[in-house]
């Protein structure tokens, strides 16, 4: 009122046409009582129905889709070790690099495996002289063989001479008994030089698992072509193509132990999402069913993809420490199943480990 007081001896003229308008409003709502009920019961009758029409048209839209927000982009992770000890001569990558598949990532001191390799060309001479003595000790055993039985020819004849001379009485009993003795050692070392060639065939010999070759020569070059291996193996190579990371254990100098993986490399054309469903989802999906998947790093990127397999556990049976739920404080927990969802299509935006990611399956397919 004193508001109005004010205004009027500011301004007669204003003040004048608000008590019009005011006296205007309640002319109209004595003239037309019920306007103002009306009015207020449509209000609440058409905010509930709008509300109830929106949350209709928001199920019918989405009745046949499953979502979940508890999704990941994984990808294949290759780690790297040396298949031979020794000390990094030399390191030829950088973290994040991109590296091909053959790329050398770094060198070992080859020095070591040189000598190791110079050593079995070595034994392998030594065994091919080894082998061309045996050789050649089997060849002599064969002509000793021949002159055996010539030896035994001879002998043979001349005892027949001497037999049928003492049965006419031409000759002494000791002739005939020196050349029955000439036989039998012509005879003996007929089987001496076969027993000499049997052995020195035996070391001739190749075995089933090396036929053609002498076992001492096969073995020698085995540990030849061991050696060269492992020199080859002082080159460590990538195993595929990817992202290098974790070079910083690669250390010029530093030791470098067999089997002890040295780097990673992500492999950039291996990528997939795995997106861990709740139970009560899995009902409705399946394999082949269509999925977008959102990007949380990328705003904007949507990708297709579909659903390639659903797993074969929950996330909590293949956890280090999984829950034992029998004791007597038992709470239920909804269990989360990891479903593999592979992408159909190149992602604009480089794909990194780990991302998180939105994905929604259309169940109604």
């Amino acid at each position: 009122m004193q508001r109005r007081d004010a205004l009027a001896e500011a301004d007669p003229i204003l003040t004048q046409s608000d008590s019009y308008l005011v006296d205007y409003d309640r002319q109209e709502t004595e003239r037309n009582p019920r306007l103002g009920n009306r009015l207020r019961l449509l209000i609440m009758i058409s905010l509930p129905l709008a509300l109830a029409l929106g949350g209709g048209l928001y199920w019918y839209l989405t009745r046949d889709l499953v979502s979940t927000d508890n999704a990941y982009v994984r990808q294949d992770i290759v780690a790297v070790s040396s298949d031979v000890g020794g000390r990094i001569s030399e390191v030829l990558v950088r973290e994040n690099e991109q590296v091909e598949a053959g790329d050398v990532l770094f060198r070992i001191d080859s020095e070591p495996y040189e000598v190791a390799l110079a050593q079995a060309n070595a034994q392998v001479a030594a065994a091919q002289v080894n082998f061309g003595e045996l050789r050649t000790k089997y060849q002599g055993t064969t002509a000793e063989i021949t002159k055996a039985r010539k030896d035994i020819e001879f002998a043979t004849a001349e005892y027949e001479r001497q037999r049928q001379l003492a049965e006419k009485g031409f000759t002494t009993k000791a002739r005939l008994d020196e050349a029955r003795h000439a036989l039998d050692v012509a005879e003996a070392d007929f089987n001496n030089a076969q027993a000499d060639a049997a052995e020195a065939r035996s070391a001739l010999a190749t075995g089933s698992q090396v036929p053609g070759i002498n076992p001492d020569l096969a073995a020698a070059r085995a540990r030849r072509d061991k050696a060269l291996l492992d020199l080859r193996r002082t080159q460590v190579r990538a195993p595929v193509s990817g992202r290098i990371s974790q070079t910083d254990r690669l250390q010029v100098g530093q030791m470098m132990i067999t089997g002890v993986p040295a780097v990673s490399i992500v492999a950039n054309d291996r990528s997939w999402i795995e997106a861990n469903f709740k139970e009560t989802q899995l009902d409705r999906i399946r394999p082949g069913q269509r999925a977008d998947v959102k990007l949380d790093a990328y705003s904007g990127v949507r990708l297709k993809g579909h659903v390639a397999s659903i797993g074969g556990g929950t996330g909590s049976e293949f956890s280090v420490l999984p829950a034992q739920n029998a004791n007597g404080n038992w709470v239920k927990v909804t269990q989360r199943v990891p479903v593999r969802i592979a992408i159909d299509e190149p992602s604009p935006r480089p794909l990194i480990a780990g991302l998180s990611s939105d994905v929604t399956v259309n169940v109604g397919d």
